[in-house]
Formats: C-alpha cells, sequence, structure tokens
C-alpha cells in the first residue's frame, strides 16, 4: 500500500524492499514459536508446547477426513508450515504500522506455486507418470482429447484460486482496518480487530484444507473411482 507509514517502510521505502523484510520478520516470529514450543518438552505439555500441539494435532485432524490419517501425519510438515506461515503473515497486517505479506500478490502466487508442484510431483512420484496423466483422460477414451485440456486448464486454476483468494481477502482486510484507523483511530477499530483475527484464521483454514484436498486428489486417484 503505497504512501501508507509502517515501521519498516521507514528503513527499506515502499516496494520489494519492504515486502521481503516482512517476510524476513514473519521468518523470525515462526522460528521464535518453534523454537520456544520445543525448548523445554515436557510430557504435561504447557504454555507454548501445549499451543503447537494442539495446533498439530488439529492440522491431523483436518486432513484426515480429506486424505487419510496416514497420509494426514505424512504431509503434516507442508501444511503445518504453511499454516504457521500464513496466520502470521495476515495476522501482522493487524498491527498498526506494519503490512502483510500475503497481501502482495507475489507472496501469495509463490506459495500458491508451492502447493501446485508439490502435490502434482508427489502424484507422479505415488502412480507414475502415465497413470497420473491418464487420470486426466477422463473415465471414457473417445473423450480424451476433449477432457485432456480440460483437466490441465482446471489444474491451472487452482494456482489463480489459491493465491487471489488469499491476496484479495487479506488486501481487502488491510485496507479496511486503515481506512477506519484514519477516520476514527480510536473506538471503531476495537470490533474490527475481533473480525479480521476471524478472517485471518479461516483464511489460513482455507489454503490449508485445499491443499489437503489437492494433495488427495493427486496421490489417491485409485479412491476417485
Amino acid at each position: 500500500m503505497e504512501g501508507i507509514f509502517t515501521f519498516l517502510g521507514v528503513f527499506t521505502g515502499h516496494g520489494i524492499g519492504m515486502v521481503m523484510a516482512h517476510l524476513i520478520l514473519v521468518a523470525g516470529v515462526a522460528l521464535l514459536v518453534a523454537k520456544y514450543a520445543t525448548t523445554t518438552l515436557r510430557a504435561v505439555p504447557t504454555g507454548t508446547q501445549n499451543i503447537m500441539e494442539a495446533f498439530l494435532g488439529g492440522v491431523i485432524s483436518m486432513g484426515k477426513d480429506v486424505i487419510g490419517e496416514e497420509r494426514a501425519r505424512k504431509y503434516l510438515p507442508l501444511i503445518a508450515t504453511i499454516g504457521i506461515f500464513v496466520f502470521i503473515s495476515n495476522m501482522i497486517g493487524i498491527i498498526p504500522g506494519f503490512e502483510s505479506p500475503t497481501a502482495n500478490i507475489n507472496v501469495t502466487l509463490m506459495l500458491a506455486m508451492v502447493v501446485f508442484i508439490y502435490y502434482n510431483y508427489e502424484g507422479i512420484r505415488e502412480n507414475g507418470v502415465k497413470s497420473y496423466f491418464a487420470h486426466f483422460m477422463g473415465p471414457v477414451p473417445a473423450l480424451a482429447p476433449l477432457m485432456f485440456p480440460i483437466e490441465v486448464l482446471s489444474h491451472l486454476s487452482r494456482i489463480v484460486s489459491l493465491s487471489f483468494r488469499l491476496f484479495g481477502n487479506i488486501k481487502g482486510d488491510d485496507l479496511f482496518l486503515w481506512v477506519l484507523l484514519m477516520l476514527v483511530p480510536w473506538f471503531a477499530p476495537l470490533p474490527a480487530y475481533a473480525l479480521l483475527t476471524f478472517f485471518a484464521v479461516l483464511q489460513t483454514f482455507i489454503f490449508m484444507i485445499l491443499t489437503y484436498v489437492y494433495l488427495a486428489g493427486a496421490v489417491a486417484m485409485e479412491d476417485d473411482h
């Protein structure tokens, strides 16, 4: 958001430098959370460890109904990392003087590309190149010339869907908050913070569950038949 004050923008200016600075900040916060969660592991978790274990358990439960518990655990590192990164990125923009990295289309596009490349790689690795792309042909061989380009476009559209959904919602939330802060800086933002926090969690959940869904469609093709 060109021209809007940010603490990091004082040093980097507006543009790619400020986005990179906020990405480094998000990575630093994520590493600090991981460090505090694993510094003193206890059989009965408390504090940060308790929060992280609850989060990881929730991620597995989320994926269990979509892809099965075994695969949900297998892909836990990817989904949990995406969840932590997206959530922290979304939440940073709620703090006045900071900007959400996920309010930049380049960041969300790269996240979507990571998911796209990874689930296709897993689909090919699990099923083989021939079986994986045969799935694009549809159930009737005669319709294969029609179905294949439609399936390819459908998969490519997932990049647009994932990236623009997250970008659009977080960008809109940030602009909404900035307008409130400029108009009525003392009272109106208070209920808005609760609403924006809810949206930050919701968008994180949507990105994670869609990643599980795309992985399920790629690696569990035999279940579709």
